[in-house]
């Protein structure tokens, strides 16, 4: 880092130069990500559910629609009256469009057309399979619906690919409003707490080039690997509001070591190897977070995890090179443009005085601020004792979304389109299953309670493939299992699959690999604590601190999005929690929180160095950073809390979720609990066992 200073002093327009544009070229490059983002892997590729999947659409082909066309017969009219239009419609729509199938209920015979009729007997439908090698893309799917829509006839459209690709096109509205409003915000938030628009200029410009890294990196990685359409707003806004947070620290260092008297090349140099150094080495943690999502098998939570890193790293590098450059080339002219005469120098006595006073009160009674906020803490978790985990859902789109209200038509008006499995049933020596086999099957399947209908789909090789259609109120994943107790013929194997086995299957899977990823987090944490630190204590205490704001921020998650309490302020429909953004939400809430600790306790640590009591560094570190870390939460509140701004309710449940965790975290626990239980372990947080104080004197980081 020492050399890396020194480079950056020296050459400060050459370290900008380059930084900008390399970054303005890689985001250049990454606008064409947008068409390349995957709308699919949400589900265990290796499940038995996803195998049912593969074996059923390479034996029978594709076996959802891409498009459900929902064709309801005007007042006065029946479905027999408004046939000829809707066929000559859909004629006209296969010599316009390639596809491989369109069938709808007057194309197919009386035996076939029950299940397209609602149970009304006023709407009919058609499915649409697109012949999407033959050359049509996801943004014709407009023109596609259009084309469907015979005049003087309402018509709903519905589909998995409609259903996702409005799901992408709500995303990227979502990024640009969200930027749109977070950005100017940020800036001005910046301009009060530095008191000068030059300092705040600073971090706000280097988080507009993370926005423009972080499309570069996952343009790349789409060239490598699936990635997730939701991976680009949260790695986007992530960088965003990381660089932010990153710059703020390291301008507000750099003006602490100018109000010292150092000139401005030392104050960089400084700067650098203090707060510079505690970047490097939060981004580091929270990399470590990260990471931990990479062992899911599912291809979202993957690239929700590429993504971040992403974001972390770019927000770091832009960090470590551009901001140094910009203040190496600013000089005093960082304290410019001041909004008011003396702003900058009473805003900074103010904040010292506050959180000074502050610290010195919770040190006087450390008992009662640590117990009742930690029982506080535990009665917001307690909510999480009734968590239960769901699945994306169309229900996640607004509810004023075409293809939700389709959806939503198909769901309560066609019971053939009921929450049901695809049952696989296999014969031995590559023959398929017999006639007795089947009924014997068949039979045992209807006698499940929950099972309403049970009809044969198809033979094909070795195996039947059936549909059982579950009763209205039963419980999925419970039917999931149920169906795959049962001892199938001898002679025969059965393999369950369709949407309920895939979302049961996929929450299994996300919660056998928690605890691994938990571990990764966990071990990593307290490894790098301790070699910055030295200490035992102090790495197992921010754990502790991080397991606390978790469980209250999911406690209070929960409360609100699954049992439903204000889930209509915030225009959500109550649903189990969605689990890859419990994953991703648990990564970036533990890494923030270790992030925030390590701001907090390197001021403190570095006051010990310097011959500090236990007591003085705690009271020195929280005064000199109170400011810092609530401001840096408070930024990053507000460019995440954009997330609440979407029209998709697991969007919301991102943004909700990350401005309970900021809040909990960077004040209560940081501010408050943190510093009296640093009070109350006294000379213990700075303990080791001595072969491990040898360990640290030899590779510890330091400061």
């Amino acid at each position: 880092m020492t050399r890396w200073a020194a480079f950056v002093v020296a050459r400060k327009w050459l370290v900008l130069a380059l930084a900008v544009i390399a970054v303005l070229a890689a985001g250049a490059w990454g606008l064409g990500v947008f068409g390349k983002m995957s709308q699919d892997g949400y589900f265990d590729p290796n499940s038995e559910s996803a195998q049912v999947s593969t074996l059923i659409n390479r034996e029978l082909g594709q076996q959802s629609p891409d498009i459900v066309a929902i064709y309801t017969a005007p007042e006065g009219q029946t479905l027999a009256d408004i046939g000829p239009e809707v066929q000559q419609t859909l004629a006209d729509f296969q010599e316009d469009w390639p596809t491989r199938s369109v069938v709808s209920y007057w194309s197919v015979g009386s035996n076939a057309s029950q299940p397209l009729v609602s149970e009304d007997g006023t709407k009919a439908l058609a499915t649409v399979f697109v012949d999407w090698d033959a050359g049509p893309k996801l943004a014709d799917l407009d023109a596609m619906t259009a084309a469907l829509d015979p005049p003087g006839i309402d018509a709903e459209f519905a589909g998995g690919t409609l259903v996702g690709n409005s799901f992408n096109q709500h995303l990227q509205q979502d990024l640009v409003k969200a930027e749109a409003i977070a950005i100017p915000i940020t800036l001005l938030l910046l301009v009060v707490i530095f008191g000068t628009v030059t300092a705040a200029a600073v971090p706000v410009f280097v988080g507009m080039l993370a926005v423009f890294s972080a499309l570069g990196t996952l343009r790349l990685l789409t060239e490598i690997t699936e990635v997730s359409s939701f991976a680009l707003n949260v790695a986007s806004l992530l960088g965003l509001g990381l660089a932010i947070d990153y710059g703020l620290f390291i301008v507000s260092r750099y003006r602490e070591e100018l109000a010292s008297g150092s000139e401005p090349g030392e104050a960089v140099r400084r700067t650098v190897l203090t707060a510079g150094r505690t970047v490097m080495f939060s981004g580091l943690l929270l990399v470590c977070a990260f990471a931990g999502m990479l062992v899911f098998p599912q291809p979202v939570i993957k690239s929700l995890g590429y993504g971040a890193i992403a974001a972390v790293t770019s927000a770091a590098v832009l960090s470590l090179t551009a901001v140094p450059a910009l203040l190496a080339i600013l000089g005093r002219r960082i304290n410019s443009l001041a909004w008011r005469r003396g702003a900058v120098e009473r805003g900074e006595a103010r904040a010292e005085r506050f959180w000074g006073g502050v610290v010195t009160k919770v040190m006087k009674r450390p008992v009662v601020f640590s117990v009742t906020i930690i029982a506080g803490l535990l009665v917001l978790a307690s909510p999480l004792l009734k968590v239960a985990l769901g699945e994306i859902t169309y229900t996640a789109l607004p509810p004023n979304d075409p293809s939700r209200i389709a959806t939503e038509t198909l769901a309560t008006e066609f019971s053939s389109m009921g929450v049901g499995a695809g049952v696989l049933l296999r014969g031995e020596d590559g023959a398929p299953p017999t006639t007795p086999q089947l009924a014997e099957f068949t039979r045992d399947l209807r006698a499940l309670d929950g099972i309403e209908q049970v009809s044969l789909v198809a033979t094909t090789g070795d195996a039947s493939v059936l549909n059982a259609v579950f009763t209205n109120g039963a419980n999925p994943g419970e039917m999931v299992v149920d169906i795959r107790a049962i001892d199938p013929p001898e002679g025969t194997d059965v393999m369950v699959g369709g949407s309920a086995a895939l979302t049961h299957d996929t929450n299994t899977s996300i919660v056998d690999h928690l605890p691994l990823m938990i571990t990764i987090m966990v071990v990593s944490t307290l490894v790098l604590l301790f070699l910055a630190f030295g200490s035992v204590v102090l790495p197992i205490k921010a754990v502790a601190m991080a397991g606390l704001s978790l469980a209250a921020t999911f406690g209070i998650l929960t409360w609100i999005f699954q049992l439903g309490h204000g889930a209509s302020l915030l225009g959500v429909t109550p649903n189990p929690l969605e689990p890859t953004f419990v994953v991703l939400i648990l990564a970036v809430v533990f890494g923030l929180s270790t992030d925030y600790e390590v701001f907090l306790m390197s001021r403190m640590v570095e006051a010990r160095a310097n011959g500090a009591t236990t007591e003085e560094a705690v009271r020195i570190g929280t005064a000199r950073t109170g400011r810092i870390v609530t401001a840096a939460a408070a930024l990053l509140i507000v460019v995440t809390g954009a997330f609440t701004l979407s029209g998709l309710s697991i969007m919301r449940f991102l943004g909700v979720g990350m401005i309970v965790a900021l809040i909990i975290d960077a004040t209560v626990v940081r501010m408050l609990l943190v510093p009296s239980l640093v009070k109350l372990m006294g000379e213990a947080n700075w303990w080791a066992p001595q072969w491990m104080k040898k360990v640290h004197e030899k590779v510890g980081i330091g400061h």
